[in-house]
């Protein structure tokens, strides 16, 4: 008799929250034991619920999802991760498959999708979704052709930052939507400069797109 895969969902959303998690009802192998609305919820569920797989979107309040992905997998190495995201950012994908989870999906991507990756995981797979199983190819191609052309190192909380500035957010709507300080924002803003050598928010726009983590 196949063993029921319990589940913990992360996201800070609600509605989409709420309808994955009635999605998941639906299967039978599938059971979801915990909702999660940040990283710092989501890392004292897993403490508490042991779950065999978390579903989390990586861009949460506070601990993001790929900070918590890293906690989980280094204090309960059983609970298998599988990120959620709306952008096709490679770097996003290089820092949760560092955090050894299992897989990384679009949130367009359709639930069979997910699904599927839920199980793959048990399986010890990893799933990615096509889109950015193209874009992994087609980045680590372009790092063989020119090994000379480094990214610039940007943390997860800066390429946050500098995605929401991007968008056009001030710095108290960035603060607000990531749960910190207007302060901290400046400082991030101001490392990110230094880190692109770029000093206006123009051609840090221009940078974001190019990195893919906005369309705007």
């Amino acid at each position: 008799m196949n063993k029921t895969i319990r589940v913990v969902i992360a996201d800070d959303h609600k509605v989409f929250l709420e309808g994955l998690c009635s999605l998941v009802k639906d299967e039978k192998d599938i059971e979801v034991v915990g909702k999660a609305a940040s990283g710092t919820e989501l890392v004292e569920l897993v403490a508490k619920l042991r779950p065999d797989v978390v579903i989390s979107d990586i861009s949460m309040p506070g601990m993001n999802g790929i900070t918590a992905a890293q906690k989980i997998t280094q204090e309960f190495p059983d609970t298998r991760i599988i990120a959620l995201s709306m952008h096709k950012d490679t770097q996003f994908v290089r820092e949760i498959l560092k955090t050894n989870a299992y897989g990384f999906l679009l949130k367009d991507c359709c639930f069979d999708e997910l699904a599927h990756a839920v199980r793959s995981a048990m399986k010890g797979e990893i799933c990615l979704s096509q889109p950015l199983r193209d874009s992994v190819v087609m980045d680590y191609i372009g790092t063989l052709r020119n090994p000379q052309e480094e990214e610039v190192p940007l943390s997860t909380r800066e390429r946050e930052v500098l995605k929401l500035i991007a968008e056009g957010n001030s710095t108290k709507e960035v603060a607000e939507q990531l749960c910190i300080s207007v302060k901290t924002v400046e400082t991030h803003r101001r490392q990110i400069m230094q880190k692109t050598k770029y000093t206006s928010v123009a051609e840090l726009t221009k940078y974001a797109i190019r990195c893919g983590l906005t369309t705007v």
